[in-house]
């Protein structure tokens, strides 16, 4: 199959997945701007969990520009990753509601790293059937982090929320450039 089906598919559930994420913000309940502070922790999550939902968005349309068609594997490997992404609103609004609290911000790095998890076997299933070449360095390290940010996030849930930032921020620097001009690293 072409593979522009997929990619319009995958670019309408991610468009989804934002608005859902938008949609379970909360205004203040006063006009006060004083009270700003009591919906501050939902908006820096939602503001996170848009910046990962974009490195997936941006790494994925950098992934399938290296292929021209994609089998049956590619179909089911990509509703496996964009079935975790669908996860992160759920996991952005109970997070936000509770910053502090263990069981949301572990439950967030779950969903994060079944994320990058699922995105690596999306990787390995077109590499394997277009014999290219994707290194996923960055995705290696991020696993293990994320796991590292679940197991502190069950004893400290800030430490696993400050290492949710710094992937985020390591995400966000640009990886090698091959000769074709494409990413090499997601």
């Amino acid at each position: 199959m072409n593979k522009n089906r997929l990619e319009a598919f995958s670019d309408g559930v991610i468009a989804i997945i934002i608005t859902i994420m938008v949609l379970e913000l909360k205004p203040p309940h006063s006009t006060d701007l004083s009270d700003v502070a009591e919906v501050l922790p939902g908006w820096l999550r939602y503001a996170l969990s848009f910046v990962y939902v974009g490195i997936y968005w941006v790494n994925h349309h950098a992934l399938l520009e290296r292929v021209a068609r994609v089998d049956a594997g590619a179909l089911w490997a990509n509703l496996h990753l964009l079935f975790w992404m669908s996860l992160i609103p759920f996991v952005t609004a109970w997070a936000g509601e509770h910053p502090m609290a263990s069981g949301p911000v572990a439950l967030y790095g779950v969903v994060l790293l079944l994320c990058s998890i699922a995105f690596m076997i999306l990787s390995w299933t077109l590499r394997a059937s277009h014999a290219m070449s994707w290194q996923s360095g960055k995705n290696r390290v991020s696993i293990v982090l994320y796991a590292l940010a679940v197991l502190l996030s069950l004893v400290y849930a800030p430490l696993g929320a400050v290492i949710h930032v710094l992937l985020a921020i390591v995400w966000l620097v640009p990886g090698r450039k091959d000769r074709g001009g494409g990413h090499v690293e997601a």
